[in-house]
């Protein structure tokens, strides 16, 4: 089996609170885990191994019963809000087994989000997913993207958010131009929640914005901080504050807040999402009528697909393994925070190989009942 290229002990998104629906079964593939996820009576958001442990039949294929269990469609195994298996019509006298039961997956739902821990589940403790307020705070207009699945490894889209040198010429004419890729660039490293994470940091003076950013924020000459946090492998967020030249921080700065999610399906495909963030009462230059996030959103669709195109024309010849043998790809000093992003991340992994111990026999076992 190919090895996992991500890190499985880490919170991934599963998806956002509105999402999950009392009494409605959802089916996920997160880190390549098939997982079942509902919403019970009580509220509370679980998760678990979509397999039922009889015959591997897809719970997330089944249904929920009005008294709350859930019933595999396959020979009618039900199971309660913890995974246990409560009944078996095939055994109506007999006892049921203990080890009838479904693997849990620890959930954490904040900020309008909820969070999948996908691997060790006694390190789950160790890390908090970052909090994201701006989402669910109604001082803030927010809006979020549907779910993007992309064709490439979670780390393409990390770098691509990190690096904004690509916004010429991938982005030249909406949010990028020339100038922008010669910003200088900063770098700043911390940890926050048992995550290391690596910022960008571009200053700018006096600098013309490019047409999409005119549009979103009214000031055409600017000075500018913009930012780029890999805060986990699971979250990216970006902060843009823009104002009139001599003018930021004084009270009268436009910008955005922008978070991406970036969930791994598999080694080769991703599960990206945006969640768009501005005060609640700016509004759009080039709809006056339009909240400026709104107006983000509406146009923001078109910049992503750019970066969408670039990924997985990127994944595709990262599959053509006979060729790796004589490339070495060329690192540049903009490069930096893509090379730290890529050590956190590589030592992550390193760290959950040497908790495992000696390998699980993964032969399938039977269980008489």
């Amino acid at each position: 089996m190919e090895s996992a290229k991500y890190p499985k002990d880490c919170w991934y998104v599963a998806g956002m609170s509105h999402e999950f629906k009392k009494g409605n079964l959802t089916g996920h593939k997160f880190a390549g885990k098939s997982i079942v996820m509902w919403r019970t009576e009580e509220g509370k958001v679980v998760a678990f191994d979509n397999r039922c442990c009889h015959k591997r039949f897809p719970l997330s294929d089944s249904k929920l019963l009005d008294n709350g269990l859930l019933e595999c469609a396959y020979h009618g195994l039900c199971y309660n809000n913890e995974g246990k298996c409560v009944k078996i019509p095939a055994l109506p006298d007999g006892p049921i087994p203990e080890k009838a039961r479904l693997r849990p997956y620890p959930i954490i739902e904040q900020d309008n989000l909820v969070w999948i821990w996908t691997g060790n589940e006694k390190r789950a403790s160790e890390f908090q997913p970052p909090r994201t307020p701006e989402i669910a705070d109604p001082a803030w207009g927010s809006v979020n993207s549907e779910q993007i699945t992309v064709p490439a490894n979670f780390l393409l889209i990390i770098e691509n958010l990190l690096d904004i040198t690509h916004f010429y010429p991938l982005h030249d004419g909406n949010i990028g131009d020339y100038a922008n890729s010669q910003l200088p660039i900063e770098l700043e490293e911390g940890e926050e929640g048992g995550y290391n994470y690596v910022k960008t940091i571009r200053n700018a003076t006096n600098y013309t914005q490019p047409p999409y950013f005119v549009d979103w924020f009214h000031y055409e000459v600017v000075d500018r901080e913009h930012t780029h946090c890999m805060l986990t492998p699971a979250l990216t967020r970006v902060e843009l504050k823009i104002a009139p030249v001599g003018k930021l921080n004084t009270g009268i700065n436009r910008g955005y807040v922008l978070f991406h999610s970036h969930t791994p399906v598999d080694n080769t495909t991703s599960i990206w999402r945006w969640y768009v963030n501005t005060p609640a009462d700016h509004m759009s230059r080039g709809d006056p009528n339009v909240p400026a996030v709104k107006r983000i959103a509406e146009m923001f669709p078109s910049v992503v697909a750019e970066d969408k195109w670039a990924l997985e024309l990127q994944q595709k010849m990262l599959n053509i393994v006979d060729e790796d043998e004589d490339y070495s790809e060329l690192f540049l000093h903009s490069d930096k925070a893509l090379r730290r992003a890529r050590q956190i991340i590589g030592q992550m992994q390193r760290e959950e190989s040497s908790l495992q111990g000696s390998p699980k026999d993964n032969k399938s076992k039977m269980v008489s009942a």
